[in-house]
């Protein structure tokens, strides 16, 4: 949790990001709700959504003029 507060800086956009991840990767929509990271089985999504985070495979938006402010976007896929 400290390491993923770290990457954002704000305990509230920390929360927003982790609570729509999740919400994409329980969703069964498409290739958004699957993990951009390796996960060991058993893990949970709010467990995962941390380690996309740490690891910095997601980027958001801040709009300080918008009433809905963030907006959770997995980058693409690359070899590595």
């Amino acid at each position: 949790m400290k390491q993923a507060l770290g990457k954002v800086g704000n305990t509230n956009v920390l929360i927003n990001l982790v609570s729509r991840r999740v919400r994409q990767l329980t969703s069964a929509a498409g290739a958004s709700s699957r993990p951009l990271i390796e996960v060991p089985p058993g893990t949970g999504a709010a467990d995962t959504a941390l380690m996309e985070i740490i690891d910095g495979k997601m980027d958001w938006v801040a709009d300080p003029q918008a009433e809905e402010e963030i907006a959770p976007t997995p980058k693409k896929r690359g070899k590595k």
